[in-house]
């Protein structure tokens, strides 16, 4: 048995299509463009090119992009002043303010500044506290993306046991909760589960969240089970002069000879993070303008 490899990078030029027709119906029927605001502080380079990709994707969808690079040593308040400044500008309906900041700056302040109905990446604590209510919610990227997922393999995902491995605040309890609301029976695991590879062999779902390299390993999981892999790490080369490896938490060659579905690393959570922050800013957009939500890119 050999699981099929769930094609992250095809599903999210999928929903990129599906955003990009639906911005297009927006302008057409109601003379309305939405708008993504991007701040980056600093200059690391995984964040220039992570905010060069959604710059690039925003406007080929048919959204106006707004990129605010500040320099490193950019005091919070003037931060704050511009978060402020977006909050209020109509033409922008997302905002992103690129982690991580600078050590000088208060990453919970800046997020809490953000107004929640444009807070594009799920992370204000009222989002976080509708999505635990089972509100409506702007829901994190990279678990909305997993759920899409989860949904185009399995269908109805009502009654199936699923293990999420990680409890962060970006992945981890969001994804529960994204979970628990399509009746899944969830478990959230961690590092220091007692018996890990027990509890995960019980789940019809399994999403690795855990930040360490190929940790889950083939005989940890469930014949036919669905295996999404969000993490990624890299690691040193094989051999000198070789290239840097990039594995996720998943042990790949062992679970995919025993899952039913399974994403790789690279090439399957990964890509529809972006995808769904395009998603978030036109639903954003929709509910600002009282306007029905997109189609097939909520959650």
């Amino acid at each position: 048995m050999s699981a099929k490899i769930i094609d992250g990078k095809a599903f999210a030029a999928d929903v990129r299509a599906r955003v990009a027709e639906q911005v297009a119906a927006m302008k057409a029927d109601h003379g309305i463009t939405p708008g993504l605001a991007v701040v980056l502080v600093g200059e690391d380079p995984a964040s220039q090119v992570y905010v060069r990709s959604k710059g690039k994707q925003t406007v080929e969808a048919g959204m106006n992009s707004f990129e605010h690079k500040l320099p490193a040593e950019t005091p919070e308040a003037d931060l704050l002043a511009l978060v402020a400044q977006l909050n209020a500008d109509p033409k922008v309906n997302g905002i992103l303010v690129q982690l991580p900041l600078p050590e000088h700056i208060d990453e919970a302040k800046v997020l809490a500044a953000i107004e929640p109905a444009k807070d594009v990446d799920g992370f204000h604590i009222s989002n976080v506290g509708l999505l635990a209510t089972g509100q409506k919610a702007m829901v994190p990227c990279t678990p909305l993306g997993c759920l899409m997922l989860l949904r185009d393999q399995l269908g109805s995902l009502s009654g199936k046991n699923a293990v999420v491995i990680g409890r962060s605040n970006i992945v981890g309890k969001p994804m529960a909760q994204l979970l628990l609301r399509d009746s899944c029976t969830v478990t959230v695991a961690h590092s220091r589960t007692a018996d890990l590879p027990d509890v995960v062999r019980r789940a019809d779902i399994v999403v690795a969240a855990v930040g360490r390299p190929e940790m889950v390993k083939g005989d940890w999981i469930k014949p036919g089970a669905t295996v999404i892999d969000v993490g990624i790490n890299r690691l040193p080369p094989a051999e000198e002069g070789g290239k840097a490896r990039l594995v996720g938490d998943v042990d790949f060659d062992s679970c995919v000879a025993v899952a039913g579905a399974i994403t790789p690393v690279p090439g399957g959570v990964g890509p529809m993070t972006i995808a769904c922050l395009l998603a978030n800013t036109l639903t954003a957009t929709a509910r600002a303008h009282g306007l029905p939500e997109p189609e097939g890119l909520t959650a």
